[in-house]
């Protein structure tokens, strides 16, 4: 069985990256087709696709790739019918903003789409790029997504399956796409997350408390388990930081905040000293943080799953999360975090000011983990491709 695998393009490393790793995890020898790729971009986690067998278009040549991947989506539908798919068995697409769906098959082949969501850009979701801002960019941006979203649909009727990452986006699916998918979660790599025993858990720490730790007191591996509250993710329009950053000034509680992107001057121009920006982080630092941290903040207001939050819980760590997106879906409140009304500051501050980490039981959240491990996420996948492979 002959496998090919096709990503939208290989710049950074989220979510949809970590799906397809887990991909090229369960077909090793698959080839990945993509629009573009530029591996000194993936910072730490270069080394972890540097022996791919990454098959690029003529994007790849282009000068400056990387700064017209928004504009070079008028052309990406034709860059993706472009790849010859026609000696594999099995093409297993993944789908965000870019038209990886809109690759050839035959009748004869199996093609199953992943979507990690339908485009935002098109259907009114908030973005990382905010082209409204400008009336130029707004109307050739408009102007453009009319004709975007016409194709999106017409490419979106192309996979033999449609696989959603979430209820979240199998809702957008039927709604935008008007077919049936089935729902496999991403994959969160359980066993990368040590164990947290109960009783090495720091003792309850008031507010009054948590205001005195200065950032200098709580670098990784300095602290306590549970003296800091962090913020894991890019750091674009549409994550939320901006309000985890804000809230935490306020009540003046140690935050950390991990990640790289254009809004970080942004941030920093306002956050209070309490306030950490760590930059970019590799995985083991990412799971020390996750595990040592008094709880993970998310306030992205519709996010289409949000890997990070399971993360969390595999670490034995709660999460402070906006009630709405794909939260809905990994969240029990009052068991694995506590919900916060809408995505403003004044609603976090409210969870921050009574939040009590020790009603948290490790063990059951790394427990409801296990509902979205990698293990899980692979059987399913086989299980799927086994079941309608094409004789």
């Amino acid at each position: 069985m002959k496998v090919a695998l096709v990503h939208d393009y290989l710049w950074e490393f989220g979510g949809a990256e970590r799906v397809l790793e887990a991909l090229h995890e369960i077909f090793p020898q698959a080839p990945i087709f993509t629009a573009y790729y530029n591996l000194d971009k993936l910072g730490p986690h270069k080394n972890r696709i540097k022996n791919w067998d990454l098959r690029s278009s003529w994007l790849q040549n282009f000068p400056f790739a990387s700064k017209f991947i928004s504009p070079s989506r008028i052309f990406a539908k034709k860059i993706f019918e472009s790849f010859d798919l026609s000696s594999f068995d099995v093409v297993i697409s993944s789908c965000n903003t870019y038209f990886a769906k809109a690759v050839l098959t035959k009748p004869s082949q199996l093609h199953i789409s992943y979507i990690h969501t339908p485009p935002r850009y098109l259907y009114g979701y908030t973005t990382s790029f905010n082209y409204k801002k400008h009336m130029l960019t707004r109307i050739g941006g408009e102007i453009l997504n009319h004709f975007l979203r016409i194709w999106d649909f017409e490419v979106s009727q192309r996979p033999s399956i449609l696989v959603a990452n979430s209820k979240n986006v199998q809702e957008r699916i039927k709604k935008f796409y008007r077919r049936d998918s089935l729902v496999i979660y991403p994959p969160v790599d359980i066993s990368s997350f040590p164990r947290k025993r109960e009783s090495n858990r720091s003792p309850i720490r008031t507010l009054a408390t948590l205001k005195t730790l200065q950032p200098s007191v709580v670098k990784s591996g300095m602290t306590d388990k549970g003296e800091y509250f962090l913020s894991l993710g890019r750091l674009v329009r549409g994550k939320g930081t901006e309000i985890a950053v804000a809230a935490a000034t306020k009540l003046n509680l140690p935050l950390k905040v991990a990640g790289v992107g254009p809004q970080m001057d942004e941030l920093k121009a306002f956050a209070g000293k309490n306030v950490e920006f760590l930059g970019e982080v590799t995985d083991e630092e990412r799971v020390s943080l996750l595990s040592n941290a008094k709880a993970l903040i998310v306030s992205s207001e519709d996010e289409d799953f949000g890997i990070t939050v399971v993360e969390a819980f595999a670490s034995g760590t709660p999460v402070i999360a906006v009630k709405a997106g794909g939260y809905l879906e990994t969240m029990i409140n009052g068991k694995t975090g506590e919900f916060f009304k809408e995505a403003k500051v004044e609603e976090l501050v409210k969870v921050l000011e009574k939040f009590d980490q020790d009603k948290y039981s490790s063990s059951f959240l790394r427990k409801h983990a296990e509902k979205f491990s990698k293990n899980k996420f692979k059987k399913e996948v086989l299980e799927l491709v086994n079941e309608n492979i094409k004789s």
